[in-house]
């Protein structure tokens, strides 16, 4: 998670999100209200958070190179992100 939500900010007004999801996770296993997660537009309207995914394989440069994408200002410095490992199975 990144973005206001992860700052001071009194009031943050949505919760920015990158996914990196395992090379063996099918899409079209989602269904439902999770689906929406996954679709950009949709899971901005319908949750308000912007949500950005790929698979491990997409992440160009690897990993820590995504990471420090996300991380970078456009106005220079860095921003904040905040990792949240789930259990693997």
């Amino acid at each position: 998670m990144f973005g206001s939500f992860v700052t001071a900010k009194t009031d943050p007004n949505d919760v920015d999100i990158i996914l990196l999801m395992e090379d063996s996770f099918d899409l079209a296993a989602v269904t439902g209200e999770a689906a929406l997660v996954f679709q950009h537009m949709e899971a901005d309207a319908h949750f308000g958070a912007s949500v950005f995914w790929t698979k491990r394989s997409g992440a160009l440069g690897g990993e820590q190179a995504m990471l420090e994408y996300w991380q970078a200002r456009r106005e220079g410095g860095q921003r904040g992100i905040v990792e949240i490992v789930g259990e693997r199975s």
